[in-house]
């Protein structure tokens, strides 16, 4: 199964690394993407929004980097990523990571492939938004992108997946060459977030030999825009209990929104397709959890738009998380210590790094946000990288008699350009 991805050019692509631009994802010859019906998998998306909520759950009890009680995650990028490390994972670590994250227990590719169909509908190309002048018609664009060192093993049968489920090529590269690699994947990290995540979220190891990677990015104009008017400064209690005075924007239009037991919520739609859906807890009520938001879902559903009247503060966040501490308080201790479940991957594959990085900027003509999630691997065990010695720089050699050790000839090399005098006879 494990074959070196160079050799298998039916799924293994090749790359030019550029730090000005990313390389062209180009599909896999052969391994066209299958079509998917989202009809087809009621069952199985259930528990995939599930999932997703339960992922946003823990990265919001995580906090990331913030530490100002402001947070924002994309647990549908996160699941993505964790999707696709599921595809090449076996044994114990397959079912931990199923069973933590409440992932279907069949049809799983087949379901992400039908959501990931569905949100293409909105995409295109994050570098023509005017962020000043936010488009009319939502823009989404997800990417997904795998990195291998193209002198460790990779699994066809996975890579076979990945091109037929996700729509994912690959990128063999020399992660030992920093100077080329780095770049590269900063670059694609950078395009397909609109140059709002402009590198890739973890820090860049040599040791490296597989980096899976996806982003998101979102823009939209609000369908009924807030008119900065309206806009005034008004106070805010913060999760301390102090009063803080902040730019608020408000509106009354036609809107669906529900009471809960201890809470309330409203959606506030996009021009098209999608909703900001905010849930506000009674004063002294803990803060929703995964089943909070589920229930206001279904109410909001069926909810009759009706004159609303809301304020809102306008927001500009940004989020770093360290996401192997999440995974461990999911439970997900075997995928991180694993080094023989991940072979259908690379031989000997562990997990050695996993971040996310997310922004969002909110105001009076709509939502821009972005979000890279990146897992990495090292292959730390029953692989053979292909060494490399680049002899660029001056360097010393010996002609060695092997039976007696005997150095017969020594020199060194400063300028191989340079030729010697002539001998003398």
């Amino acid at each position: 199964m494990a074959r070196i991805v160079a050799a298998v050019a039916a799924v293994a692509l090749s790359l030019t690394a550029c730090s000005a631009s990313p390389p062209a994802l180009r599909k896999a010859d052969g391994f066209d993407r299958v079509a998917a019906d989202r009809a087809a998998y009621p069952a199985e998306l259930d528990q995939l929004r599930a999932s997703a909520r339960k992922l946003g759950a823990a990265l919001l009890a995580d906090g990331g980097d913030a530490g100002n009680g402001n947070v924002v995650s994309s647990p549908g990028s996160l699941l993505v990523a964790l999707a696709m490390l599921r595809a090449g994972a076996s044994g114990d670590t397959a079912a931990e990571i199923d069973g933590a994250l409440g992932l279907p227990a069949q049809h799983r590719d087949d379901a992400m492939n039908a959501a990931l169909a569905s949100l293409e509908a909105f995409d295109g190309d994050p570098g023509s938004v005017d962020e000043k002048n936010l488009p009319a018609r939502p823009l989404l664009h997800t990417a997904n992108g795998l990195f291998v060192d193209k002198g460790v093993p990779t699994g066809e049968a996975y890579l076979r997946s990945l091109a037929l489920y996700y729509g994912t090529g690959v990128y063999p590269v020399d992660f030992q060459d920093e100077g080329a690699t780095k770049p590269a994947i900063d670059a694609w990290v950078n395009k397909n977030t609109g140059g709002r995540v402009k590198k890739a979220p973890a820090e860049y190891s040599r040791d490296n030999t597989f980096s899976l990677l996806n982003s998101v990015y979102f823009a939209s104009a609000w369908k009924v825009p807030f008119d900065p008017k309206d806009t005034a400064d008004r106070p805010f209690t913060t999760a301390a209990g102090g009063q803080v005075s902040v730019p608020t924007m408000s509106s009354t239009q036609d809107l669906a929104s529900v009471r809960g037991s201890s809470w309330q919520a409203v959606d506030l739609p996009y021009a098209e397709g999608f909703v900001m859906r905010l849930v506000l807890p009674d004063e002294g009520a803990a803060m929703p959890g995964p089943q909070t938001m589920a229930d206001a879902a279904s109410a909001l559903a069926a909810a009759a738009p009706a004159p609303t009247q809301v304020f809102l503060p306008r927001w500009d966040h940004k989020t770093g998380f360290e996401l192997r501490k999440v995974f461990a308080r999911l439970g997900l201790q075997e995928m991180l210590q694993t080094e023989t479940d991940f072979d259908w991957i690379q031989p000997g594959l562990q997990i050695t790094q996993a971040s996310q990085f997310v922004n969002i900027t909110v105001a009076e003509k709509g939502t821009i946000a972005a979000a890279a999630t990146q897992i990495n691997g090292q292959a730390v065990s029953g692989a053979v990288r292909t060494k490399s010695i680049r002899f660029d720089r001056p360097f010393q050699y010996e002609i060695v008699h092997v039976e007696t050790g005997l150095p017969v000839f020594m020199g060194r090399v400063s300028d191989p350009s340079q030729a010697g005098p002539p001998p003398s006879r």
